[in-house]
């Protein structure tokens, strides 16, 4: 199978996440394959540096090496049959420079000295080619050479290690008890991803990374055969920085909610997920539909994650907001000129935006980016005012930084590395408060849990989100579900409508395992962080037509 082949997807909830598709890097191997090592560090030191060596010999002003093996293992589901398998792996070496002061990359999977050699000297001839219609020389932030380091995702249980049979027994089990609890259909999938990955540049830099990623997830579906009508519910899982470690269930770590709610941290009883979706599908089907209207918003972590990513994620990425990129998901509304007035709300003083590399098992969760810049913490929005970007070393001087915000990822050793989403997280509040307490203060409110379908404009302004269970609240209380649930707004309005944040101890993560952007596309993971939110008279329509 060829890197860029694609297998279709199936019953994924979180579509809208997504590329139409599931990309398989590299090659189909056996499972067996996913646990062979790979080459030593020695060895790859040894290969980085016949690359730095020819790359300077040939006039290079900077140069980094890429060595990587990325291993993945889908497998798909569907009620009683295993629908697919898929184990790849994909071995090679990426080359970047900078001669006549533009950049130019090559790529090869002839990772021999004698095909490295000449990979190396083909990306400054395409560099030198390119200089002739460069008109500003590159500029990058300086970085310090780290030196040979190594970094591992602090993993208990390597996926990979896990025999393919107990993945499946799992998923049987998942589907047969929401098949017992209501389910007409229903998929479940385990998406697994190792990603070794060494780094080498010209600034003095070895570093040796091993990154784990997995997510568990499902979609049931019920059924009502009379009235022709059917409902879905997704996981509540989220991707994480973990191994199967996250799939142990411990109950101390799950989060109960009301109406029998739960959420879950650092572990996850997909099991026990399985069998609330399906009673909650099932219940949708008969539930009552929203009257539109104002509505004070309870939102769920694992539902303002993707209002999190579409809202605050995509616009301040750096190369939308200059123009630079458009692809998947337009530029952005937030404009230089706001952030250089330092005065620009875009959300309420209780609105703070923080993007890292560092939080324990998130899907951003690295020591070093693609660029060799150690990960870090920065805060995009603080108190309300838009206060930076995402930027890398070739970007950060555009808004007067002097160092990369360490957000630059490549999704294979084949593709050059940019700026990509690092974890964009909302901080909790900073008072005690449960969402209980929060649901009794609220008059006229819906109860929002799960993310569902969205629109977002081009400028990532104006927007409408669904969700998975929607509850209405009255006078402070649960009175039942609701369905046919959207809410519209714009970015600024609906961040500066944010009232009331849960303090730490209701933070949860969710995530995008495949998250699409450029042209030619490449995917990443990205975690975003918050406790239950409220948000105060925010616009409700009714997406059934139905009142």
């Amino acid at each position: 199978m060829k890197r860029r082949d694609f297998m279709q997807m199936t019953g994924m909830g979180m579509g809208a996440l997504m590329l139409p598709s599931v990309p398989i890097f590299g090659n189909t191997i056996s499972s067996e394959h996913l646990l062979e090592p790979g080459i030593d560090a020695a060895l790859k030191k040894r290969y980085a540096d016949i690359a730095l060596n020819a790359t300077k010999s040939k006039g290079a002003t900077y140069t980094d090496v890429r060595i990587g093996r990325y291993l993945q293992q889908f497998v798909f589901t569907r009620e009683k049959q295993v629908q697919n398998i898929v184990n790849a792996e994909s071995f090679g070496v990426g080359v970047r420079v900078i001669a006549n002061g533009t950049w130019g990359f090559s790529a090869t999977s002839d990772v021999t000295p004698e095909g490295i050699a000449k990979c190396a000297e083909t990306a400054v001839a395409i560099a030198k080619a390119n200089s002739k219609f460069q008109k500003d020389p590159v500029v990058l932030a300086p970085q310090k050479g780290v030196g040979e380091v190594s970094w591992k995702t602090p993993i208990k249980k390597n996926t990979f290690e896990i025999p393919t049979s107990e993945k499946i027994d799992l998923l049987m089990k998942v589907n047969g008890k929401a098949m017992e609890n209501g389910a007409g259909f229903v998929t479940s999938n385990i998406f697994s991803v190792n990603e070794q990955k060494y780094f080498a540049s010209s600034d003095g830099s070895y570093i040796d990374q091993d990154i784990h990623r997995i997510w568990p997830t499902f979609t049931v579906t019920a059924i009502d055969k009379a009235a022709g009508k059917f409902k879905t519910r997704g996981a509540l899982s989220s991707p994480m920085g973990m191994g199967y470690e996250y799939l142990d269930g411990l109950a101390s770590e799950k989060i109960a909610g009301p109406n029998g709610t739960v959420g879950y941290r650092s572990s996850y009883d997909m099991v026990e997920d399985a069998i609330l979706a399906a009673k909650q599908a099932k219940e949708k089907l008969t539930t009552k539909s929203v009257l539109p209207g104002k509505y004070d918003l309870v939102l769920d972590p694992n539902h303002l994650g993707l209002t999190i990513h579409e809202s605050v994620g995509h616009p301040t990425e750096l190369d939308r907001v200059l123009g630079y990129e458009a692809n998947y998901a337009g530029t952005s509304f937030a404009t230089l000129d706001k952030w250089e007035s330092k005065k620009f709300n875009y959300g309420s003083k209780l609105v703070n935006i923080v993007a890292d590399r560092i939080q324990p098992h998130t899907l951003g969760a690295v020591g070093f980016d693609d660029e060799g810049v150690p990960a870090k913490e920065w805060d995009i929005i603080k108190d309300g005012i838009l206060v930076n970007y995402q930027a890398i070393r070739d970007q950060v001087k555009i808004i007067g930084g002097k160092e990369s915000n360490g957000c630059c990822y490549a999704d294979n050793w084949d593709s050059v590395q940019f700026q990509r989403m690092p974890n964009i997280s909302l901080r909790p509040g900073t008072e005690k408060l449960s969402v209980m307490d929060m649901i009794k203060g609220v008059e006229k409110g819906i109860y929002i849990i799960g993310a569902g379908s969205y629109s977002i404009d081009q400028q990532r302004y104006n927007f409408q989100f669904g969700g998975q269970v929607f509850y209405e609240i009255k006078k402070g209380e649960i009175v039942g579900m609701l369905d046919d649930v959207a809410y519209q707004s714009n970015t600024q309005e609906f961040w500066n409508s944010c009232t009331q944040i849960c303090d730490k101890d209701d933070y949860r993560t969710f995530g995008s395992f495949f998250d699409g952007k450029g042209q030619p596309s490449q995917i990443s993971a990205v975690a975003h962080g918050s406790a239950t939110t409220r948000f105060d008279g925010v616009n409700v329509i009714n997406t059934g037509r139905k009142i």
